[in-house]
């Protein structure tokens, strides 16, 4: 099969459609010829060196895909060859054909595309395992979302409005806030002209909101804070604005605040298959109802991986950015 491959870490140019050899599945594993695959910022990192596919893992790039089942491992009884499914991958969706734990997958949800359903799987499982699995978003409660624009963003402002919260984003630019509006974001930040918290106190009365979901990190981690209401969670699942801060914590004890973290990549196959349930209950129902579309910025060829991660390194895009098989 063809997949591309990291020739040495570097730039975009390091990434090669070359021919490799077939992926071998596991008793309890199927085999996907790939549809699609999307783009993360964590592909871009693990082109660069900087983080490494866990043990046991395809060494190729992608972390979620759509396809078509071609194999299936003996142990698998729920699919079967021939059905179109879109999956949670550790690695390897950049490629024509990837191994997949069975508990990893999930059906197209009706309506949607093969194509843009590999759009779903890394956003639906980072946003439901954080927001509402651990810091217990609910209905009436208020969210900011740091970044509303980008896949994370635009999949949880949707979400969170199915489920009865209030959102509020940050993003750079007005055509970015404009989008973020139009899919349900009832309070749009732009970061470069506004100072977030005052914002939000102003929008909340002087409290503060209940959840924050953050992938600046340190940068942010004091206003982020100073942005909680009584009870507040932030849960922080990326660092694009550095790992060391320092931090006034009297807020902490004040307010009773709970601050957490998580990726999603490295967790257990038995973890990964309880969120991947998760999302298939409670949040199909959602895309079913078109309540919860696919935001899809640019499909490229996969031979194009390069320029597809250009585009995510300069932060233009709104929503994903899928690769083709």
């Amino acid at each position: 099969m063809k997949a591309i491959v990291i020739t040495s870490p570097g730039g975009p140019e390091v990434l090669q459609l070359q021919e490799v050899d077939d992926p071998q599945i596991h008793d309890d594993e199927v085999l996907i010829k790939v549809e699609a695959t999307a783009l993360n910022r964590a592909d871009t990192l693990q082109r660069k060196g900087s983080y490494p596919p866990p043990k046991g893992a395809s060494q190729y790039l992608g972390l979620e895909c759509s396809g078509t089942i071609e194999a299936i491992g003996r142990n698998v009884t729920r699919w079967k060859i021939g059905d179109q499914v879109c999956a949670l991958l550790s690695g390897g969706g950049y490629a024509e054909k990837v191994a997949v734990p069975a508990g990893q997958i999930l059906p197209v949800p009706p309506g949607i595309s093969l194509k843009d359903a590999a759009s779903f799987p890394e956003v639906a499982c980072t946003v439901w395992s954080t927001v509402f699995m651990m810091s217990r978003l609910s209905a009436g409660e208020t969210f900011l979302i740091h970044g509303g624009s980008s896949g994370i963003g635009t999949f949880a402002i949707q979400i969170a409005k199915y489920y009865g919260a209030k959102v509020f984003v940050t993003a750079g630019n007005e055509e970015k806030l404009a989008v973020c509006k139009d899919l349900g974001a009832d309070v749009c930040i732009n970061y470069k002209t506004e100072d977030f918290v005052a914002r939000v106190k102003e929008e909340t009365g002087g409290k503060g909101v209940d959840v924050i979901l953050d992938n600046i990190g340190g940068a942010y981690f004091q206003r982020n804070l100073d942005s909680l209401n009584v009870d507040g969670r932030l849960f922080i699942i990326g660092f694009m604005g550095g790992t060391v801060t320092e931090v006034n914590l009297v807020g902490l004890l004040a307010r009773r605040l709970t601050v957490q973290g998580a990726g999603l990549r490295n967790r257990s196959t038995e973890n990964k298959a309880l969120i991947v349930s998760e999302v298939e209950k409670k949040v199909w129902p959602a895309i079913v109802a078109g309540k919860v579309k696919p935001v899809v910025y640019k499909y490229l060829p996969l031979s194009e991986a390069a320029e597809g991660h250009q585009l995510m390194e300069s932060s233009k895009h709104i929503g994903k950015i899928l690769l083709v098989s």
